[in-house]
């Protein structure tokens, strides 16, 4: 089933102007905040964002590892819907644009909706062969009408009273819809309908100031994505030479050669990390005989010296791979890396990284270049292999160098 997904930055919503759209939230773009957990949560063959000001979204997109290489904007479309009404037209005309069996359609002013929310969702759609399925929190208290009277069943024992049915409250987060059901029944939900429920904090409108500051406390204190969760999406380790697999120093023979000091540790966690499937390419901005030789004995095919600007050697490569940038992991320690770092879905670097890079990194080693901390990120992303059933701290058969 081809499911997409559609970020809704409308001209006519509370949120769908140019201010609001660059304004940001906990330090990010409003918008980015449910499309990286998207992105994370690969539930979607396609995510388009549809907005009358392609320019600037274009421009935050470039902050989001792997946006640019995933995500689409929709120039054409000034208006898409995020609840019922004349808007539900314009996803009928989105339909018409873009093929699809199924459309989710993301609402950017609900920036707690989480990678695990989307999966979940999908799983349920379609586990349970739904038409559509909606978002909701739990709504415990009792209901009234302005003339007293009990609405919708509620019970009148008061608030948080034992014994009164739960009834769920839709949230407005997301929603799925089958594309046959939308099309039939222009509506955004139809058919046989499911609900995924999620915290009750989700439900916190950002439409007024107040809940803006709520929910920017919440994401303030959000915990990052785990160590964990971040290497278990790493398909793709790209590596820089001098101050990562090298200590940076520079030393020179008797005839002026220049030598590189390597590290054994570092290069036995690269060939595990080949041994569980895990590509790894070395880029530097170096062009080094002595570099060559090591890459030569390590059996890295994928080698690119003399690389001054790295960043579009390693867009061209990921597309080649077919591999998105959130799922390359990147290592480097200097400015020269910094444009990729901001780029990959896990970014590291060694101990001793310029204060720049260390600023960039979801994850600074303990040891420095050329001292361990290639091994360390090796070890990090095999122990969060799913199916690794080998002991990472294994030794090569005796007599046998790296």
């Amino acid at each position: 089933m081809r499911c997409v997904a559609v970020i809704s930055l409308r001209s006519n919503g509370e949120w769908g102007n140019q201010k609001n759209i660059m304004r940001r939230i906990a330090g990010r773009p409003l918008f980015s905040w449910a499309l990286e957990q998207a992105i994370a949560s690969e539930c979607f063959d396609a995510i388009y964002i549809a907005t009358e000001f392609p320019e600037i979204c274009d421009k935050l997109l470039a902050e989001l590892p792997g946006a640019q290489e995933f995500v689409k904007t929709l120039r054409d479309f000034a208006v898409i819907p995020g609840g019922q009404g004349s808007g539900e037209s314009a996803l009928l005309e989105f339909q018409k644009k873009v093929s699809c069996d199924a459309v989710c359609m993301i609402e950017a002013s609900y920036p707690l909706t989480r990678a695990e929310d989307f999966r979940a969702a999908k799983d349920k759609f379609l586990a349970g062969n739904l038409d559509s399925l909606v978002t909701a929190v739990p709504l415990k208290r009792s209901l009234w009408t302005r003339a007293g009277a009990a609405s919708g069943g509620a019970l009148t024992k008061g608030p948080g009273s034992q014994g009164s049915e739960e009834y769920l409250m839709e949230n407005g987060a997301f929603s799925i819809i089958r594309a046959k059901v939308l099309k039939e029944r222009g509506s955004y939900v139809g058919g046989l309908t499911g609900i995924h429920e999620m915290p009750a904090e989700t439900a916190i409108e950002i439409t007024e100031e107040a809940g803006w500051l709520v929910v920017e406390r919440l994401l303030s204190n959000r915990k990052p994505t785990s160590a964990k969760a971040r290497a278990q999406q790493v398909h793709t380790l790209v590596l820089d030479v001098d101050g990562t697999l090298t200590d940076a120093g520079m030393y020179y023979g008797p005839a002026g050669e220049a030598l590189k000091k390597f590290n054994t540790r570092d290069a036995h966690g690269l060939q595990l990390l080949r041994e569980h499937g895990i590509t790894v390419c070395v880029i530097t901005t170096e062009e080094s005989a002595a570099v060559e030789a090591r890459m030569r004995k390590l059996r890295i095919e994928e080698y690119y010296p003399g690389v001054v600007n790295k960043l579009p050697l390693l867009l061209e490569l990921a597309k080649r791979w077919d591999v998105s940038l959130q799922n390359i992991g990147y290592v480097g320690d200097d400015l020269s890396d910094l444009e990729c770092l901001s780029r990959v879905g896990y970014a590291f670097c060694p101990a001793d990284a310029v204060p720049q890079v260390r600023q960039q990194a979801h994850y600074i080693c303990e040891h420095p270049g050329g001292h361990g901390a290639v091994r360390e990120v090796c070890d990090l992303l095999l122990e969060a292999r799913p199916s690794n059933a080998s002991n990472i701290s294994e030794l090569r058969p005796a007599g046998e160098v790296l």
